[in-house]
């Protein structure tokens, strides 16, 4: 219970706050400092590049419990220097140096809990279940410190405090013995890695575009913060309760076959805001995006494990790299989209198509599949 809970809230720092927290506080940015909209999606793609940086750095480091409060100190860090700077560039570097320590976080905290909770499906679940209880938390701040006309200065400090608060609180469990019980499976590097690599780069193209800019799609269709402000909530419930859910759906399924269901959910929650208008179709993709994303995180680690055995910290840093590039290429094919005059809708329907793609590509080719 005690790995479990550290794992919770190691993701919900990472991912909450050092990756997601510019989504929710991207339209008090907009207030606040006239800060674009595709200005925001290259500081959206600064962050998914130093995500892909951690996730190339993170296969070289073999003990993960060591890694995970270190990334974690760099996430509190970066947080609350966003609130000290109105630099544009210093945003920049510092949203770079937060995906590089959430990649950590979140490769480590893979290979160092799962292994270490062979057989206990529930507590797998509740770890994963860290990024949709950050992502719930920091949206519900959000909307309650815009409706107190909080700036976004303010809300960059406090979501820092918070995150070196639960850094100090398990800074302690993490240094337990690298010693877990590992997987059986013979490592080798081949044609089910490569699509394993392939299919989650192809999701971190697919989903990010309405990852970044829900909130801000939500604040075009209706001005009232107290409304627009609880999409990204519904979106982080989702994904919270997704991953409970996994725990009793890969009792009769495999974690290949729901990887690419979900993808396939995805695909239609992405797909969602261009075919419905209004406010329908953000909520649509809210919840589908929402209810997928970490089913595929959860599933895409689970399978790396059974896949790589002693080795999945290598493949889980791969895959992770090739997601953390779809979502660099994501944002700024949408802002260049946006600059053009051809707004978001035409990266939507792409992102869609290859989720689509990539979900049949996962169905089952393995005997066990």
């Amino acid at each position: 219970m005690r790995i479990a809970l550290a794992g919770l809230a190691a993701l919900a720092v990472a991912m909450g706050i050092g990756r997601f927290a510019f989504t929710p506080l991207l339209p008090m940015m907009q207030a606040d400092s006239g800060l674009s909209l595709a200005a925001g999606g290259w500081l959206a793609s600064a962050n998914y590049l130093g995500y892909l940086l951690g996730a190339l750095s993170a296969g070289f480091f073999v003990r993960s419990g060591h890694l995970i409060p270190i990334g974690l100190l760099a996430i509190a860090g970066t947080t609350l220097a966003m609130g000290l700077t109105h630099q544009f560039a210093a945003w920049a570097a510092l949203r770079l140096a937060a995906g590089i320590g959430s990649a950590w976080v979140l490769i480590h905290v893979s290979a160092w809990c799962l292994p270490r909770l062979l057989g206990r499906r529930a507590l797998n679940g509740a770890v994963y279940a860290g990024v949709g209880v950050g992502i719930v938390v920091v949206g519900v701040l959000c909307a309650a410190l815009m409706a107190w006309r909080s700036s976004s200065s303010e809300t960059w400090i406090v979501l820092g405090g918070v995150s070196l608060l639960f850094t100090l609180l398990f800074w302690k469990v993490f240094h337990l013995p690298d010693d877990a019980v590992r997987s059986q499976a013979e490592p080798r590097w081949g044609a089910q890695w490569w699509r394993l690599v392939l299919c989650y780069g192809a999701f971190g193209f697919g989903y990010i575009i309405p990852a970044t800019f829900i909130p801000a799609m939500a604040r075009r269709e209706i001005a009232d913060p107290a409304v627009f402000g609880w999409a990204w909530p519904v979106f982080g419930a989702a994904a919270a309760a997704s991953t409970l859910a996994v725990a009793v759906l890969s009792r009769h399924f495999t974690y290949r076959r729901l990887w690419a269901v979900s993808q396939l959910v995805m695909a239609l929650g992405v797909g969602a805001p261009p075919a419905i208008p209004g406010i329908g179709g953000i909520l649509v993709a809210a919840l589908c995006v929402g209810g997928s994303f970490m089913v595929v995180t959860m599933a895409g680690m689970q399978e790396a494990l059974q896949v790589a055995g002693a080795q999945a910290a290598r493949l889980m840093a791969a895959m992770t790299a090739a997601f953390a590039t779809g979502q660099i290429l994501g944002p700024v094919v949408a802002s260049l989209l946006i600059e053009g005059g051809g707004g978001l809708s035409g990266a939507l329907l792409a992102g869609s198509l290859l989720l689509a793609a990539s979900a049949f590509a996962l169905f089952p080719k393995r005997r066990n599949a």
